[in-house]
């Protein structure tokens, strides 16, 4: 993963920046020479754009208009060159990229090709992927190793700066996506979205290990009594999945397995943050919280741990008879109405937006659901109880 500010560090010969410095730290996907419309068939967000001013295919209006075009597309930066530096760059490039906070660099036409940029920037990448993969290997080792002694942990706690004295935890974030027309598109997004993710990660103040392993991003730091990295993780991933990049496209939950000192036993904080991955959509989080772990399963979490589960089956199962056989009979949702109405905080209008219904419809199932029990949900003990046993059903077959 690398940015615009990276590239700029690179120093080249004849590559100034000129504006839009804010925006350096933009993820670096690849290159782009930027030449017929429309530019959306041909560039990939994150893409840092070459554009050659040649009084042909642009001239100085195209291609500022261009600049325009392309950073609503989600380039990283734009980088322009003029044949024989015949003019100066005007002023409102450099105003409208500072407004943007798109970084342009100029290009001296007698200084670096287009050619040396992109191959540079292309060692950069396959530097950095390089050096994620080394992180990633000796965080696979220490999560399914099957040596894991203290000559490993010594030389791992000193290149990572990790204390391994104290309690550390896996944490597991899970992606869910929505594929539209074009898979090709989809593909870029979300890889845009992985390097946007590793960024934010590895920036934190906990300063955790982190690989993208399978189709999961995997994450290991040390679990304090404040809980400050699961509070900063919560904020990063809302952060991210708020973006207008990614919003309604692609969002994340992060998993977080039990806290243990031993290094040996990291791998058994991933396997109990693996097994809840199944259930994530299904725990009892009315907050919509981005970060849960083991104890967000309350009381449930202990149906786990016993081999007789039957006498609860069948308590859950007299419990819910009348609103099974209503929906089944109906082809009704009386039972998701009952959980996504305590989810929400008891709000009609918050439960009916959830349920995609009128707040009319909500009121009239919420009545037929007493009229079926003989109860009134103000009755909040009983309440539960249906939700407790709705969720254990779902827990329990999930």
């Amino acid at each position: 993963m690398i940015t615009s500010r990276d590239i700029m560090n690179l120093k080249l010969d004849g590559v100034e920046l000129l504006a839009g410095e804010e925006g350096l730290d933009r993820i670096v996907s690849w290159t782009y020479l930027c030449q017929t419309r429309p530019y959306i068939d041909h560039m990939n967000r994150g893409n840092f754009t070459l554009v050659v001013i040649d009084y042909v295919r642009f001239d100085l209006e195209q291609a500022f208009e261009t600049m325009i075009e392309l950073e609503e597309l989600g380039i990283s930066a734009y980088a322009i060159s003029i044949v024989d530096d015949r003019e100066p760059v005007p002023q409102k490039y450099l105003d409208k990229a500072n407004e943007l906070k798109l970084p342009l660099f100029y290009v001296r036409w007698e200084g670096a090709s287009f050619v040396d940029i992109d191959q540079s920037i292309g060692r950069l990448l396959l530097e950095s992927e390089a050096q994620s993969k080394r992180t990633g290997d000796y965080l696979y080792n220490l999560l399914f190793g099957y040596d894991i002694n203290a000559k490993y942990i010594e030389k791992i706690s000193g290149q990572f700066g990790l204390d391994f004295s104290s309690p550390h935890r896996v944490g597991i974030i899970v992606v869910d996506r929505k594929y539209g027309i074009n898979l090709e598109q989809d593909e870029h997004i979300y890889e845009y979205y992985s390097n946007t993710l590793a960024r934010e990660v590895l920036a934190m103040e906990a300063k955790p290990m982190f690989m993208k392993f399978l189709n999961k991003f995997v994450l290991l730091f040390e679990a304090t009594p404040e809980k400050s990295t699961e509070h900063e993780l919560e904020r990063l991933l809302r952060k991210i999945d708020a973006d207008p990049a990614f919003k309604g496209k692609i969002r994340s939950t992060c998993i977080l397995g039990g806290s243990y000192t031993h290094p040996g036993d990291y791998g058994k904080s991933y396997q109990e943050a693996k097994s809840l991955i199944p259930k994530k959509d299904i725990l009892p989080n009315p907050k919509h919280k981005k970060v849960l772990s083991a104890s967000a399963m309350g009381i449930y979490k202990f149906l786990f741990n016993s081999g007789n589960q039957g006498e609860v089956m069948n308590y859950c199962q007299d419990k819910l008879q009348k609103l099974e056989e209503y929906d089944h009979a109906n082809g009704t949702f009386l039972q998701e109405t009952l959980v996504t109405y305590y989810m929400n905080g008891f709000s009609v209008n918050r439960a009916a937006e959830a349920l995609f219904i009128h707040r009319n419809s909500l009121q009239y199932r919420l009545r037929k659901i007493e009229d079926l029990l003989g109860m009134e949900l103000d009755d909040y003990m009983e309440y539960l109880d249906l939700v407790n046993c709705i969720l254990v059903k779902k827990l329990i077959f999930a």
